[in-house]
């Protein structure tokens, strides 16, 4: 394969896995832990 292509796919792997990392944190089970700051301070 050609250098670019690694990398391009490389780039492209990484920046999936990061994604599903962010919608696993925010809507999986870690969500539990997660606080509204807005809730937390009421006016």
């Amino acid at each position: 394969m050609e250098p670019a292509a690694v990398i391009g796919i490389s780039f492209a792997s990484i920046l999936i896995a990061i994604t599903g990392f962010a919608i696993y944190t925010a809507f999986g089970p870690p969500s539990a832990k997660l606080s509204d700051p807005f809730e937390d301070h009421e006016d």
